[in-house]
Order: structure tokens, then C-alpha cells, then sequence
């Protein structure tokens, strides 16, 4: 499994511990880090600024996720796809991944945990926060016709 998936995964982990258990310590996290991530100090490192940023925009993160989401309140969702949707909104908002990339890494992950319709439903969530120029494309998607091909 790539690197950055299983630090993802595993942070998908935490943040579920936490919303369902908010005493965990420090001590408990850097532990299941350590062990998941079988001491790569580069796979943690990546974790760990996924969760502090998580856990730093935890807020303005939901409130996103409140304003494309209808009829639905984050409360009242799945534990399970409420953190697939804060992790990849703030890989969306906050960090360089590219939204696509965001979306699709939250999309196997809502398949791998989530229900039978998680998956579809992350995905339509995460769609609309999705940066988008004037004429409605992904910021981060390069157009068919501009892909280079490899003729060799």
C-alpha cells in the first residue's frame, strides 16, 4: 500500500477514535502512529500534519461540510464518513494535494470503512467543495486535449 494511503488510513483511524472517544492522549496517538506506521518517521510525519491540521480547522471543516451537505448535519452521520469527509475537506482546503487526488483517496477509503452507499456519498459531498475555475472545472484537472501523450 502507498505510503501517503496507509498515513491517510490511519489518520482516518485517529480522527474516528476521537470523535467517538475525545480523551485520548498524545502519549495514546504518537503510540498507534509509531506502530500502524511501522516507524517510517516520513509516512508519520505526513499523518500527524493531517491530524493536527484536522484537528486545527476542525470547525471551519465542518462548517464546509454543513454548507454542501443537504438535509444532512454532520452529527447525525456515520462516524465513519463524517472523518473520511473532514480529512479529504482539508486536504481540499488547507493542503497541496490535488482536490482529484483528495477526493479519490477519500473515496477508497469511505469504501474500504464506510457503508454501501458511503463511498457515492462522499464523493457527491466532496465534488462540491472542490475548487473550480470560472467555467466550472476543477482547478487541478488538465483538460483531454492538453495531456501529453507519450509517442515513443
Amino acid at each position: 500500500m502507498a505510503r501517503r494511503r496507509r498515513a491517510r488510513e490511519v489518520v482516518l483511524q485517529l480522527l474516528y477514535q476521537e470523535d467517538l472517544n475525545p480523551d485520548v492522549t498524545e502519549v495514546n496517538v504518537e503510540r498507534f502512529l509509531a506502530g500502524r506506521l511501522q516507524g517510517d518517521r516520513v509516512t508519520i510525519e505526513f499523518a500527524r500534519q493531517l491530524l493536527q491540521g484536522v484537528r486545527r480547522n476542525l470547525k471551519e471543516l465542518d462548517q464546509q461540510l454543513e454548507n454542501h451537505t443537504e438535509n444532512w448535519e454532520l452529527q447525525r452521520m456515520a462516524a465513519t464518513d463524517r472523518n473520511v469527509l473532514r480529512l479529504a475537506a482539508f486536504e481540499l482546503l488547507y493542503a497541496e494535494t490535488p482536490g482529484l487526488v483528495a477526493i479519490n483517496e477519500a473515496v477508497d477509503l469511505a469504501r474500504r470503512y464506510g457503508s454501501k452507499q458511503s463511498a457515492q456519498f462522499v464523493n457527491g459531498v466532496l465534488d462540491g467543495l472542490l475548487p473550480r475555475d470560472a467555467a466550472g472545472q476543477p482547478l487541478d484537472s488538465i483538460p483531454v486535449d492538453e495531456i501529453p501523450v507519450d509517442e515513443s
